[in-house]
């Protein structure tokens, strides 16, 4: 807590990527709860990371000044990071605010703010006020629609193709840092010693026994098994821990029983919003373990969880789906060349001093 005990400092973050009336509401809200507002905001590469290549709208500096310029923000934190919990840690507030899209148990921070007898507060929103939707209104975009009716299957094909391929474009020009990082952080974890765990719902289960049994055998390069667990297969577990706890705890409990400190958890929900996949980040960021994410265009929340987060540039499921498996084997490549290179290093040496 903070050392002036007549101080009682709130903190709260977003990426205030377009100011609004909701944002305001809430910075004042959050400031009646202490005696001084701080507010961390993610950088420029971070909200690209969460949002989309578009976005920011505004640079982190002009971001930082028209906060400063609101009467009830005394300081403003850039973070670089996905996640604030490290500026959290540094700040170490008295209260911890965030907007009521977020449950208390799923804000960053919580934890550590509860553990030192502080304050978590999920404020309610001001209805109709989001940045999505102020997005939507400057750029006057019209609903989607995917219905097939009228359409032949001939054009179905050709326009799934085609969809296929810009997502696949627009993975290939905007995803490439995200994706990197994802590798970076699996070949972290098993260089450590430390294992895997995937986790995910239908075709994103489907993706993690895919994923796992990669790990464990190899992709196209002999090299070491690699300790790799899909948290999707054991139907015993699962059925038990669904009729005992709730199913939004399936994932999250098996995480409790198998993650140690340094482990990694690849996180895969189209939406990004998926609760039982929510609830085994948050299990594991408690463990200690970082976390990859994998979701599509709309996953700012899981995104916003995660250490690193492919966001596939599509709303749809089955595209969405398609990439998914594709990065998979992407980073399945890199960490075979990653241990093969390894091990030839290793023979080679072994062999120069027999």
């Amino acid at each position: 807590m903070s050392e002036d005990t007549k101080e009682k400092v709130v903190f709260t973050n977003g990426c205030f990527d377009v100011l609004h009336p909701g944002h305001l509401s809430l910075l004042e809200r959050a400031k009646a709860l202490g005696t001084k507002l701080v507010v961390g905001i993610n950088s420029d590469r971070s909200v690209a990371s969460i949002k989309g290549p578009e976005r920011p709208v505004f640079s982190q500096e002009h971001r930082k000044r028209m906060l400063l310029a609101l009467a009830p923000v005394d300081e403003v934190h850039i973070f670089e990071e996905l996640t604030p919990e490290k500026l959290i840690c540094h700040i170490n507030p008295n209260v911890l605010v965030k907007g009521g899209d977020w449950p208390t148990n799923e804000i960053i921070g919580a934890n550590f703010v509860l553990e030192r007898g502080g304050e978590v507060h999920s404020l309610p929103l001001l209805e109709g006020f989001s940045s999505s939707a102020v997005m939507k209104t400057m750029r006057k975009e019209e609903p989607k629609t995917t219905s097939d009716a009228g359409i032949s299957v001939g054009s179905i094909y050709r326009r799934s193709l085609a969809e296929h391929q810009s997502v696949f474009d627009s993975l290939a020009n905007d995803c490439q840092e995200s994706v990197e990082s994802g590798a970076a952080i699996l070949t972290e974890t098993l260089d450590s010693g430390n294992k895997i765990l995937i986790c995910g719902n239908g075709g994103s289960a489907a993706d993690a026994q895919h994923i796992a049994a990669e790990f464990v055998g190899r992709y196209e390069r002999e090299r070491i098994a690699l300790p790799a667990i899909a948290l999707t297969t054991d139907t015993s577990a699962l059925t038990a821990l669904s009729n005992d706890y709730d199913f939004e705890r399936v994932f999250a409990r098996q995480v409790d029983a198998l993650a140690v400190p340094g482990d990694c958890l690849i996180a895969i929900s189209t939406s990004g919003t998926s609760p039982n996949v929510v609830a085994a980040v948050m299990a594991a960021r408690k463990k200690g373990c970082k976390i990859l994410g994998m979701t599509g265009a709309r996953g700012k929340k899981l995104a916003s969880l995660s250490d690193a987060c492919v966001m596939v540039p599509s709303e749809r499921t089955a595209r969405i789906q398609e990439a998914h498996i594709t990065i998979a084997h992407i980073w399945c490549e890199m960490v075979d060349h990653h241990f093969a290179d390894y091990q030839e290093a290793f023979d080679a040496a072994g062999s120069s001093n027999v």
